[in-house]
């Protein structure tokens, strides 16, 4: 068999926001399909019509961009020779899978109304038995195999609500390869006859999912663990069309867990634990509720994506910072864990700090921007609060609350904690002094400023540790931050001696 082109797709429903765990199965996907020289492909799997939330389509695409992430052909990237790529779209072509399986003895329609439905189960519970559809439970129900066929035909055509089941095996063994976890062993009695498609014509994820597949020529199938009870199903089906031979490979992805383990992070989740499971902010449609997201909350795509890419994945050595570069080069599906990762918040923040203080700092500005709302400053001085401040803050956004003294005139407040320790009986004085020395600098740096700050000191007959930090509060009103004298040049003259100036008039050491 000649060898084909590797080929994925990440096929989420648009029943609300992408969750992160998604995210980090769309990321895995695309590394092993660009590892590989392969096609990434995103369909959208909307065959349950009942669930579908507006907006929810859009939120996936731009989630994947924001991410780094482009498909090679798909919704939102352009179509390629298997469009459309949206289940609803294809809804008249799956009705010919199902007749196929119907005529072969592979499938059944059944008639079974909710409430029948439910006395069985009710029934199957009471005797301890599990609830499910099956080999021995469907020859007590109203379905194509316990009827009539004339009385079948009269149903169908009289209207009736039917759906149409898989017909399984009572007794057989399903067995396949999963590229994470081995071999999988699954016997016929532990499943149930799943329906194929639906009263409105529209299929289930199951048939969908399998036919679109074949036909888009998926060689790997990548997706959560939470799937992988329906692998057997999926392997019958391919059995069943007599598509083994090219039945694409499966790896079920390890859970993504809380931090402490207690279970799988859900997008019930969001904001509960004090950081965002959803990729962007996503404001529920129906309630107005919104639910952080991770490009709101100052996090960068690439801290993101490696985030995303340890958590499961286990590169050969110790490093930890990838470009999507490197990743795709590294990236392999062996060395994907198969234990469920923890998400560990210290580390992603970890990942952020690390790439803003790699961010040029007009890059770094340009991202500042939307968080500056109030302060008005040009896009240099910008740029150089950023090179001052990045090396004490993990995300942009914090860069107005962490120092708000560049971007007033006056200082708004004070740091009363550090007047108390800090601020002695000679600290007015020393302002003046200060003040004095750097009215004559015509040299305004960080250099000269500090060659004035030593001289006061040497006058004063004072050491650098008895005044620096309450120097830096006279100017800033903080007692921490950049360097104090880079700070100070930055600041400007005026401000400088303006600040130094209402300093000298505080009172020293008024608290008790």
């Amino acid at each position: 068999m000649t060898e084909r082109r590797t080929r994925v797709r990440f096929a989420p429903s648009p029943t609300g926001p992408l969750h992160i765990g998604g995210v980090r199965t769309a990321l895995y996907n695309y590394l092993f399909a660009k590892q590989q020289g392969g096609d990434f492909l995103l369909r959208i799997e909307d065959t349950d019509q009942g669930r579908f939330v507006p907006g929810a389509e859009d939120y996936i695409v731009q989630s994947l961009k924001w991410i780094g992430i482009e498909a090679n052909e798909g919704i939102g990237f352009g179509d390629g020779p298997h469009a459309p790529y949206r289940q609803s779209e294809r809804k008249p072509m799956y009705r010919q899978y199902a007749e196929q399986l119907l005529a072969e003895d592979l499938a059944y329609y059944a008639f079974d109304t909710p409430e029948e439905l439910e006395q069985m189960r009710e029934r199957l519970k009471a005797s301890n038995v599990e609830a499910k559809y099956d080999a021995i439970t469907r020859t007590t129900m109203k379905n194509s195999l316990t009827l009539p066929a004339d009385e079948t035909k009269r149903l169908i055509e009289g209207g009736f609500p039917y759906v149409i089941r898989i017909k399984l095996p009572r007794k057989e063994e399903v067995r396949f390869h999963d590229e994470i976890r081995g071999w999988v062993l699954v016997n016929t009695s532990q499943m149930d006859d799943k329906v194929l498609m639906k009263g409105d014509g529209m299929p289930t994820y199951h048939l969908a999912n399998v036919v679109d597949d074949y036909l888009m020529q998926i060689t790997h199938v990548i997706r959560g663990e939470e799937w992988l009870p329906s692998a057997p199903l999926h392997v019958l089906l391919y059995r069943y069309f007599g598509w083994e031979e090219v039945m694409p490979k499966f790896a079920h992805l390890p859970l993504l867990l809380k931090p402490e383990g207690s279970g799988k992070l859900s997008k019930r989740d969001g904001d509960k634990l004090g950081f965002p499971v959803f990729p962007l902010q996503w404001t529920d449609p129906a309630s107005g509720e919104v639910s952080s997201g991770y490009r709101e909350s100052g996090y960068y795509p690439e801290a993101v994506v490696n985030i995303l890419a340890l958590l499961g994945w286990h590169p050969s050595g110790n490093k930890e910072v990838f470009t999507m570069e490197e990743l795709i080069a590294e990236f392999s599906i062996e060395k994907i864990a198969k234990s469920g990762a923890k998400f560990d918040l210290q580390k992603a923040r970890w990942f952020n700090q690390h790439y803003l203080r790699e961010m040029d700092n007009v890059a770094l500005a340009k991202s500042a921007k939307p968080f500056m709302s109030g302060m008005e400053c040009t896009n240099e001085y910008l740029a150089a609060v950023c090179g001052l401040a990045k090396e004490k803050i993990t995300f942009i956004n914090e860069l107005p609350s962490y120092v708000p003294y560049f971007f007033t005139q006056e200082i708004k407040s004070y740091d009363d904690e550090v007047k108390k320790k800090r601020w002695k009986a000679f600290m007015p004085l020393f302002c003046v002094e200060m003040a004095a020395s750097l009215h004559s600098l015509s040299d305004w740096t960080s250099t000269a400023i500090e060659a004035s700050f030593n001289a006061t000191l040497e006058k004063q007959n004072l050491q650098s540790k008895d005044v620096l930090q309450a120097f830096r509060w006279a100017i800033s009103g903080v007692g921490g931050g950049p360097p104090v004298f880079e700070m100070a040049a930055l600041l400007g003259k005026e401000r400088v001696m303006s600040r130094l100036e209402t300093a000298a008039e505080f009172e020293a050491v008024v608290f008790t």
